[in-house]
């Protein structure tokens, strides 16, 4: 996430006397494996935990986790990865917060080609391992008609509310926005030493709980990519608009932090 107040990616690290310089290779690893961790195990709880029924006796019981379990899942991907590989690359684990990180003068825009192709391929690999275990079940199967299908993400008759392109764009816009807010505010070096994660963590799922509902909530283009390819069909051809709108939104985050920032220097 950029500078998350520990020895960020490309520092000297000291560890038991020894110093180590994080190599692109290492760095490019960590967030393919983070990114990995965030589809996996946010898109999963989708896809195997959201909706879980279990049957006791001739009574069917919901044991799913369901909207908000889905929501915490997202964020704890990307807080216990903080702490895992933030020292290495920064654990950026999305394109849209590499280039808004980019823009604030946080990351060095060298790197960034090569993280977004790490962070995608993550992605994918995220999925396709998710696909393997969901389709053990025998009952198991993608309908590519509806809305959600394999946690893709989609708007119009794709959003899982039924919510309007425009509404949709707007929405992962703002709440791409207010990621990028948050996530420059809690590495800033005024904030308190050692937390960002938390923050961070709990933001993303917030946005998740808000945009659910909207879009299936993407804030992110690699988590976007991996299910769209897998599932085809309309949510691949509405591909676009979860690229181009976190990628707006976090230049938009980071422009507004910046200018605050500055100003209270």
């Amino acid at each position: 996430m950029g500078d998350l107040r520990w020895p960020v990616a490309g520092e000297v690290l000291i560890s038991k006397g020894w110093m180590v310089m994080p190599t692109v290779v290492n760095k490019l690893v960590a967030e393919f494996f983070g990114t990995f961790w965030l589809t996996f195990g946010g898109c999963g709880s989708a896809v195997l935990a959201a909706l879980f029924v279990a049957n006791e006796g001739a009574t069917p019981i919901n044991l799913g986790i369901g909207l908000v379990g889905v929501s915490f899942a997202f964020g704890l991907t990307v807080l216990t990865m903080a702490y895992a590989i933030g020292h290495i690359s920064g654990c950026h684990l999305n394109p849209a917060v590499s280039v808004g990180l980019c823009v604030a003068g946080r990351f060095g825009a060298g790197s960034l080609f090569p993280y977004v192709v790490a962070q995608v391929l993550g992605a994918i690999a995220g999925t396709g391992v998710l696909y393997l275990i969901a389709s053990g079940k025998a009952d198991f199967a993608i309908d590519a008609t509806k809305a959600g299908a394999f946690a893709t993400n989609g708007f119009a008759e794709f959003s899982p509310g039924g919510f309007s392109m425009i509404a949709c764009l707007v929405a992962e816009i703002v709440l791409t926005a207010f990621f990028l807010f948050i996530i420059l505010g809690a590495t800033d070096d005024r904030a308190p030493s050692g937390f960002a994660p938390i923050p961070i963590g709990l933001g993303l799922t917030l946005i998740h709980l808000i945009g659910i509902p909207v879009t299936n909530l993407s804030v992110n283009p690699a988590r976007s990519t991996g299910p769209a390819l897998l599932v085809g069909g309309t949510p691949l051809n509405q591909l676009w608009l979860f690229w181009a709108a976190p990628i707006v939104g976090a230049i938009i985050g980071a422009l507004a932090y910046t200018l605050i920032s500055s100003r209270s220097k």
